[in-house]
């Protein structure tokens, strides 16, 4: 008895900690922020923009007594209003098909980028929307990339492919926002819109297809590239890029 008695307290000891790290896990792993982005008040109205999500109040996690850092994701919400405001721009290239004809891939996501950088901003940072390298378009909190997006002409199946797989590498396993800009120039590109799902659906990552109310784009969930279980939202938006 007295044996029992002086293991029991190391017992009850390692059941809590136990307990403890499982919870701490758990709650790593369903760590949610709304990434809150407000409206310029000084933003230009050339177009009709989309309607802007009201402000989002994040909501931290519940607390513990072990050391925990919950990290930023993208609202759906915001996710929505990004894609919108993207694909409205193809209206004003539409009308303006002149402006458009020569501009390369850099110059076209600068285009959308000085677009997004005028209608919102992020309270986390002092400039939301980045560049890195030559393609990508991205919003950052925290040193973290919450949405992330490729800019790529259409050069057939294998060039999309790469693109794919360029972008599940950019993201971390928190990353679940994403999405492909595909410029369409000198093809047809109802043929370009009909392959789209086909090759998706062949990528080692896809899981399935997502309804998307859109003429001229798609929605899919792809799993990342370490962990099959976690799923990450990719949406293609494809442009008709005017040729003369």
């Amino acid at each position: 008895m007295e044996i029992y008695n002086n293991d029991l307290r190391s017992l009850i000891e390692s059941s809590i900690n136990a307990r403890r790290e499982k919870l701490l896990r758990d709650q790593n792993m369903v760590a949610d922020l709304g990434f809150p982005l407000r409206r310029r008040e000084d933003a230009p109205t050339t177009y009709a923009a989309p309607v802007v999500p009201k402000k989002i109040s994040p909501q931290m996690p519940v607390a513990s007594t072990a050391p925990f850092k919950p990290e930023p994701t993208l609202a759906m919400e915001q996710y929505e209003s990004i894609l919108s405001i993207i694909s409205n721009m193809v209206q004003v290239m539409e009308r303006s098909p002149r402006s458009f004809v020569n501009m390369k891939e850099e110059d076209i996501r600068q285009h959308f980028l000085v677009q997004l950088n005028g209608q919102f901003e992020g309270k986390a940072t002092g400039e939301t929307f980045n560049e890195s390298g030559k393609t990508d378009i991205l919003i950052r909190d925290q040193g973290r990339n919450i949405f992330i997006a490729e800019c790529k002409f259409w050069e057939g199946q294998e060039a999309f492919t790469k693109a794919i797989n360029q972008l599940l590498s950019y993201t971390s396993w928190r990353d679940t926002k994403t999405a492909i800009l595909l410029f369409n120039r000198n093809k047809n590109f109802s043929d370009v819109l009909a392959k789209i799902p086909d090759i998706v659906k062949q990528h080692p990552n896809y899981k399935k297809e997502l309804e998307y109310n859109s003429d001229t784009g798609f929605r899919f969930i792809l799993h990342h590239n370490n962990d099959k279980n976690r799923e990450i939202i990719m949406s293609v938006l494809l442009f008709d890029i005017p040729t003369e």
